[in-house]
């Protein structure tokens, strides 16, 4: 059943999880769906594509650190909640330039509060009742775990990265104004996405173009480092569920049950490349594994626990790690034209973090 009364503002829309979560709010649930994105080196029109043209649906270039811009958004757009993806996200580049992840993930969270606390202040009776800020962060501000364990929503925070430190500063911020200003917010902490349209410097999208180049895959370490992966279409659907029926003032773990080490990780996407694009130059893409000197303080595990995202709103994922795996190596097998343009004029896959000749290196993996 669709819902054509709902307006939604989606920051950060163009990028991975916030293309995901617009597809999902326009063609599966028929909501209004603005999409405000900077378009940066993440933020890619192209994602958008599909729906461009439908009456649901509209996009405007935008920056959440422009105050009186994103004023003007709201009040144009007379949204029902606004969902807060915009952020730089890549644990690499925050090592190499932390001061751009402080600049976007803080100062953009609070001026983009300011702005939303103004607009909400406006409304009254059933649409000030009814109205969310919905803030959508990291598994990462948590921290490290150990062999054991999960991260829960009580877990205290304890970030080891300029990014993870960026996200935990715009929890705290987005919390505050829910306490000082009665804001109404919500929040959401996900483990890590993978699925169509991710950014090639990531973990995933980038083993499957170096492999299918026949390129070496460069693991950190030892490749012992344990993610949580959620399909990213998993991921929308919950983000949907929380903004329409999470408790104001409440945070909700999202995670998709799929603890991996990068290596097993890596060890399962040549499977499906010899699966579904075999190279006839050697028996296996394994052999283009090749390990390299590990990222600075790389967190060891993260886990996720959603038993509460579970049992109040009854979500938990809906594809495995193994079908989301093929899934999205197939899109990119078949979406050629929307990934090569970024390997060629974004410098999607060279290596970051160790610094400011970082750049200079081919690329390596991250672990998220």
């Amino acid at each position: 059943m669709t819902d054509r009364t709902k307006t939604a503002v989606v920051t950060g829309g163009a990028g991975f999880i916030g293309s995901a979560l617009a597809y999902h709010l326009v063609e599966d649930l028929g909501w209004n769906v603005v999409v405000v994105d900077k378009l940066t080196y993440a933020g890619n029109s192209a994602s958008l594509a599909p729906l461009q043209g439908k009456a649901e649906f509209r996009f405007v270039r935008g920056d959440i650190c422009d105050g009186a811009h994103m004023a003007e958004i709201l009040e144009a757009t007379n949204p029902d909640m606004v969902m807060h993806l915009a952020a730089e996200s890549h644990v690499d580049r925050s090592i190499d330039h932390p001061a751009d992840f402080i600049s976007t993930n803080v100062v953009g969270t609070c001026t983009l509060l300011e702005a939303t606390l103004a607009y909400w202040r406006h409304l009254s009776g059933s649409a000030a009742k009814s109205f969310r800020f919905h803030h959508i962060s990291t598994d990462e501000v948590f921290g490290s775990l150990g062999e054991e364990g999960a991260f829960t929503e009580t877990t205290a925070y304890d970030p080891r990265s300029p990014y993870s430190a960026s996200k935990a500063a715009s929890d705290h911020l987005v919390r505050a104004w829910g306490h000082t200003y009665g804001l109404p917010v919500v929040l959401t902490n996900c483990s890590n996405n993978y699925g169509p349209r991710q950014f090639p410097e990531k973990l995933i999208p980038l083993m499957i173009i170096r492999g299918l180049a026949g390129e070496p895959l460069p693991v950190y370490g030892a490749g012992s480092n344990v993610r949580d992966w959620l399909f990213v279409d998993d991921h929308a659907r919950a983000l949907a569920l929380v903004v329409q029926h999470g408790r104001v003032g409440e945070t909700y773990n999202i995670g998709g049950d799929a603890e991996r080490r990068n290596i097993d990780v890596v060890h399962a996407l040549c499977t499906a490349l010899d699966l579904l694009a075999p190279d006839t130059r050697r028996k296996s893409h394994r052999d283009l594994i090749t390990f390299v000197a590990d990222r600075p303080g790389h967190d060891q595990r993260y886990a996720i626990d959603f038993k509460k995202l579970n049992s109040e709103l009854g979500w938990s994922p809906s594809e495995s790690f193994e079908s989301g795996l093929t899934r999205t190596v197939q899109w990119y097998l078949d979406n050629r034209a929307w990934w090569q343009p970024l390997v060629e004029t974004q410098a999607a896959v060279t290596r970051r973090g160790l610094g400011p000749a970082a750049g200079k290196v081919r690329a390596a993996v991250g672990a998220t």
